[in-house]
This record gives structure tokens, C-alpha cells and sequence, in this order.
């Protein structure tokens, strides 16, 4: 019977689990009921229930930020970056996967150390080739610069899951005559699919929420992304953490909504791309 194997060890256990779960849920509840206050009564209450819910914040946000024009930006930057990520980092896992071994795994580990070197080494000289290229204030540069970062993260994941998928599909295609090219467009890409869904929604975590680097590129240009756009609600001497709280839950709706949507992609993908 499965009643008679529930015990104290079980208890403790699920009491251990749910109060672990209750600690990450608690900035969340912070966050969501500082949003729903108005000013005066989040002063008396910080953490409290709010007595009324007040959607005030979120229109002074979206109004005194420009939230509108910031998620327009982040938009164009994350999905160019993600299509350029996708097509890249597939093209070059294709050819590293397919590749003899010791050739492939002495490239690999580049990508590697592109993964673990921090960005911040080479943060003054990209941003004087960015100046030198002109692209300081546009989008190019924020493109360029999260494609390149994160490039050897897609290639990373794209290679380790084609290392463990079937290779019939793609000599089949080419012994009836496809080139190279028409195989990994038309068979290679499709069987990606799990493993692009991680790709996506990790590159689209890091991008969107990317705070410095828009700070210090698009800086003055008008084409301020989420992040930024909140942060001017910070200030010297008062912060107005109801319109930073209401513009986090704003600006982190899109994103949440696409891990929702891909997130048994991430899943199955990430097991995938990590298989030995």
C-alpha cells in the first residue's frame, strides 16, 4: 500500500522541498505586490498585500520610461542576433560534427574557450573597433556584439547534439545528388529543432536581459533596450521601486512567454546537446 510507505522522512523531505521552493518564490512575490501599491502605501508596507490593486505603475512605467520604443529594440536586437546565432552556429556545427575527430575537437575547444573567457577582457578593444567601424548608437553593434558572444555557445550545443543523431538521413540525401548545403537546409536543420529551441530561449535570456552593453553602446542614440529604459527609475538620491518593479514585470513578460512556450524544447534539446 502506498499509504503505509508515507513516513516521517517522507514528510520531512516534502516540507524541505516546499520551503525550498517557497525562498525562490519569494522575489517574485516581492515584486509582483511592490507593482500593485501605490507610493504611499508601499512606503507604510513593503512587503505587505496591497489593500487595492493599482495598475497605476505599470501606465506611468510604460509612459515615463518609453517601454514601448525599449521593447521594439530589444526585439529587433534579440531576434536578429537569435537568427544570426541559429544559422551560424548550425552551419558550423554541421561541418565540425561531420569533420574527423582530432580536427574537430581541437576546434571545439576555441569555441570552448569562448564560452568560459569572460567578454569583459576584450571590452575596450571591441568598443574601439566599434567606434572605429562607426556602429556606435545603432543596432549593428549590439547584433554583432551578442552574435559574437554567443556564438560559441550555439556551436557548443548544435555540435554536441549532432555527435548523437543518426547520420542515414543525411547520406541517403546526398547520394541522390543533394549538395552539402541542400542537405543541411533540408535535412540537417529540421532534425536541429529540439536543440534550436535551447539555443533560442538561452541566447534570448542573455541578450534581453543584457543591461551593460546597451548602456555603453546605444547610450544617448534613442534606441535604449528594457533594461536601460528601466534603469531610470534609479537615482541618486530616490529610487521609485514601484515603476522599477512594474517595468521588470513588463519587460520580462515577452521572455517569460517564450520559455513558456519553448521550454519542453530547452528541455529536451539541452539533455540532448549535452549527451556523451
Amino acid at each position: 500500500c502506498v499509504s503505509s510507505r508515507y513516513g516521517w522522512r517522507t514528510f520531512a523531505i516534502e516540507a524541505a522541498l516546499i520551503a525550498f521552493a517557497a525562498l525562490f518564490l519569494f522575489p517574485i512575490y516581492v515584486l509582483v505586490v511592490q507593482a500593485l501599491k501605490e507610493p504611499a502605501e508601499l512606503a507604510a508596507s513593503p512587503l505587505g498585500l496591497p489593500t487595492r490593486l493599482y495598475l497605476g505603475n505599470f501606465v506611468e512605467a510604460w509612459t515615463s520610461a518609453r517601454i514601448g520604443p525599449a521593447l521594439m529594440s530589444s526585439t529587433i536586437v534579440t531576434g536578429t542576433s537569435i537568427l544570426l546565432l541559429v544559422v551560424l552556429g548550425s552551419l558550423g556545427a554541421y561541418v565540425l560534427a561531420r569533420q574527423r575527430p582530432k580536427v574537430a575537437n581541437l576546434v571545439l575547444m576555441f569555441f570552448v574557450l569562448g564560452i568560459i573567457l569572460p567578454f569583459q577582457l576584450a571590452l575596450i578593444p571591441l568598443y574601439q573597433l566599434i567606434k572605429n567601424l562607426g556602429l556606435l548608437g545603432s543596432y549593428a553593434a549590439m547584433i554583432l556584439f551578442h552574435t559574437g558572444g554567443l556564438l560559441p555557445l550555439a556551436v557548443f550545443l548544435f555540435t554536441g547534439f549532432l555527435r548523437n543523431s543518426t547520420r542515414s538521413y543525411e547520406e541517403a540525401a546526398l547520394i541522390d545528388g543533394a549538395s552539402h548545403l541542400q542537405t543541411y537546409a533540408h535535412v540537417v536543420l529540421p532534425l536541429l529543432r529540439p536543440v534550436t529551441g535551447t539555443v533560442v530561449i538561452l541566447s534570448a535570456i542573455i541578450i534581453w536581459n543584457d543591461f551593460f552593453t546597451p548602456l555603453l553602446y546605444l547610450s544617448g542614440s534613442g534606441r535604449q533596450t528594457v533594461p536601460v529604459a528601466i534603469y531610470s527609475f534609479v537615482g541618486q538620491y530616490l529610487s521609485q521601486w514601484e515603476l522599477i518593479f512594474a517595468g521588470l514585470i513588463i519587460g520580462s513578460a515577452p521572455i517569460l512567454l517564450a520559455f513558456l512556450f519553448l521550454q519542453h524544447s530547452v528541455i529536451k534539446g539541452f539533455a540532448s546537446g549535452l549527451k556523451g
